[in-house]
């Protein structure tokens, strides 16, 4: 699964990657320990250009009895989500990009504890994560808009570390994986291959990014240098 990310760019960077050009967007700063039920940045084209928004982070389907629901709903399998009552409709009608330049995953060592690892680029740039959202209407009439961080099989980097991660994007990728006209899933089934483990790295973080009350820059410290 994804249940940790960080975006620790800044939102000129942001807009520059993602070619964002409306002139009113979101208020961001650095985040290094996001999590779910939060509200997050997201990309989405709305058959022009892509904008930037904030949507809550737990993807609740519009015919959904409870929007608590959404805490269940972090993450969809990218090979069943056409299938899915809670996904099918929005993986061909409401797809999005999540921006982010790393995820937290936690590995289990010998003796059963868990060591928290950064995974990123090794570039260190930027990258978009697969994502899907929906509207939920509540009975005042109110919206909540949430969205789902897709996730694929790991590559060679996440096998020792987890049995899942998240769909990277290659940016090539991103316009396909936005176009509003492309109703079909099995269209979209290239994109959910494994990010290539060569352009990847991983390394280990101080424990301290378990808590979702830690957010600042000592987090995505290597663990030595934490030390």
């Amino acid at each position: 699964m994804c249940g940790r990310y960080t975006l620790t760019i800044s939102l000129e960077e942001m807009m520059l990657r993602f070619m964002i050009e409306q002139t009113s967007v979101p208020y961001h700063q650095p985040r290094y320990n996001i999590a779910p039920t939060q509200l997050v940045m997201a990309v989405v084209n709305d058959g022009k250009s892509n904008r930037l928004g904030e949507l809550k982070w737990g993807l609740v389907p519009p015919w959904a009895d409870d929007p608590k629901i959404g805490s269940k709903m972090l993450n969809a399998r990218a090979e069943t989500a056409a299938s899915k009552p809670a996904f099918r409709e929005a993986i061909r009608r409401k797809r999005c990009l999540i921006p982010a330049d790393s995820f937290y995953e936690w590995q289990i060592r010998a003796d059963g504890t868990k060591q928290p690892m950064r995974i990123r680029l090794r570039s260190g740039e930027p990258f978009a994560m697969a994502g899907l959202y929906e509207t939920w209407i509540a009975p005042d009439g109110s919206k909540l808009s949430t969205c789902t961080v897709l996730t694929t099989s790991p590559n060679k980097l996440m096998e020792p570390i987890h049995n899942r991660m998240p769909v990277l994007l290659h940016p090539k990728d991103e316009k396909l994986w936005l176009d509003r006209s492309i109703r079909d899933p099995e269209q979209l089934q290239p994109l959910f291959e494994p990010f290539e483990h060569s352009l990847m790295e991983a390394y280990p973080v101080s424990a301290a990014v378990g808590s979702v009350r830690n957010d600042s820059p000592g987090l995505i410290e290597r663990l030595e240098e934490a030390r």
